[in-house]
């Protein structure tokens, strides 16, 4: 099994900062990219940022400039810093795994259970 544990929401003002992580453990064999996912209450969960072995990256278009995601291989961990926020970047932010567990035969994604953001004075 695969666990994903995120940490680092909150409530922050617009144009305030944070940043979030994602910590990976359990039976991964090979992971082949990392990212980060939001949902807005209502909404459907869309992709903000992800991250490939080689360091490759990918954003919404909505949020290039204000947030940067990262990873450290070594402790497969994956940050997302988030600057300048505003209030429709409210959402529960999700992380995701995509990669080959130890003792499978396919690739898969996983997911954590999510931490809120929530921007707002």
């Amino acid at each position: 099994q695969v666990q994903l544990v995120e940490s680092g929401g909150g409530l922050v003002q617009p144009g305030g900062s944070l940043r979030l992580s994602c910590a990976a453990s359990g039976s991964i064999f090979k992971i082949y990219a990392m990212g980060w996912y939001r949902q807005a209450p209502g909404k459907q969960r869309d992709m903000v940022a992800t991250i490939g072995n080689s360091g490759n990256t990918n954003y919404a278009e909505s949020v290039k400039g204000r947030l940067t995601i990262s990873r450290d291989n070594a402790a497969n961990t994956v940050y997302l810093q988030m600057n300048s926020l505003q209030p429709e970047d409210t959402a529960v932010y999700v992380c995701n795994l995509n990669g080959l567990a130890s003792g499978t035969a396919y690739t898969r994604n996983y997911w954590g259970q999510g931490t809120q953001v929530t921007v707002s004075s």
